[in-house]
């Protein structure tokens, strides 16, 4: 392992300013997508639709690293340009998803455990030679009556100690994703005590599995109330709790923490970042990950024709932009009607 190596390409993956551009979404959930503009989701529409995103007009100031799907790192450009490399070149770091998704734990009803580790080493090879430099994985934790169990918390993070082990050996950056959903109606208070017992159960994993923390990327979510709870908690209690969270149990040797967005609408996730920024000394740079609140925007003003390609890059680099601006605490809900 070349340690050095794995923490310069951490540090610039969460370089301030800039953040990752989720783009791993897999083949049902981009037919989902699609689905909202009534587009089939065929290879080359969603080759199409990836360009759109990759070579939006000023990508590179604002985005430092994209995961891609396995079948998008394989991808080329209408030139003929490799995907990964053609973000090579604009000085974006390519990533990989190579979970295999969240299935239903044996034993724990509404529960589930991430699979994808058998053969990972030899596909982390592979993935190396095709240029990705970092990796995700995904681990999904649900709030529920009864739910989440300490055995569920702590198989998924024994999965991501596993997985970080074997990126590390590969010289691909860990991104390290536990996620605690918000759907539910629970309130920010249990969002905590949850997120709290995760991460203790995640770190004390990486640290048994010797995972060096200066090359890593922690992904995780935000400590927000239910989408479905009554009385939600504003924006600053958001930022509070998430940041009090996190000074608790994440070790300041993690350069940075890439949010996801969850779930949330692009602004709600953008303004949620900016306020963290704007207003908590940390210890990490702390930024994005974002999937559907970079992308809802563009895929809409896109609608899959042709005709709408510079409408949707369009869309998607006014929305870089604002949350490039929320990773250094300068975005404000007014910035939301202007123009890019």
């Amino acid at each position: 392992m070349n340690r050095s190596q794995l923490a310069r390409i951490a540090n610039a993956i969460v370089t301030p300013g800039k953040g990752i551009l989720a783009a791993d979404e897999s083949s049902g959930t981009i037919k989902k997508r699609f689905d909202t503009i009534s587009l089939a989701s065929t290879e080359e529409a969603r080759r199409s639709y990836r360009e759109l995103l990759f070579s939006a007009p000023g990508v590179a100031e604002c985005i430092s690293g994209v995961i891609l799907f396995d079948e998008t790192l394989r991808q080329k450009t209408h030139d003929g340009t490799p995907f990964p490399e053609h973000l090579a070149k604009l000085g974006v770091i390519p990533g990989i998803k190579v979970d295999a998704g969240a299935k239903p734990l044996a034993g724990f009803p509404g529960e589930t455990i991430t699979e994808g580790l058998d053969g990972l080493r030899e596909r982390l090879a592979e993935y190396h030679r095709l240029g990705a430099r970092f990796a995700k994985w995904r681990a999904v934790i649900d709030i529920g009556s009864g739910i989440p169990t300490a055995f569920a918390v702590a198989a998924n993070a024994h999965a991501l100690a596993r997985y970080a082990a074997l990126c590390q050996e590969a010289q691909i950056v860990p991104i390290v994703e536990p996620e605690v959903l918000m759907d539910g109606a629970h309130s920010i208070e249990r969002c905590e005590e949850v997120t709290s017992s995760v991460l203790a159960a995640v770190f004390g994993q990486l640290f048994a599995h010797g995972i060096y923390l200066e090359g890593m990327v922690l992904k995780p979510n935000m400590v927000i109330s239910g989408k479905k709870a009554a009385d939600r908690a504003g924006p600053e209690a958001v930022a509070e709790a998430t940041i009090r969270t996190l000074k608790r149990h994440v070790p300041p040797a993690v350069p940075g923490i890439a949010f996801l967005s969850g779930g949330q609408s692009p602004a709600e996730a953008t303004l949620h970042l900016s306020l963290m920024n704007a207003h908590y000394p940390v210890p990490w740079s702390l930024t994005f990950s974002y999937g559907r609140a970079l992308q809802d925007e563009a895929l809409k003003a896109w609608g899959g024709q042709s005709a709408n390609f510079a409408a949707g890059q369009k869309e998607f680099t006014r929305r870089a932009r604002l949350t490039s601006l929320a990773s250094t605490g300068r975005y404000t809900s007014a910035l939301e009607s202007q123009a890019a």
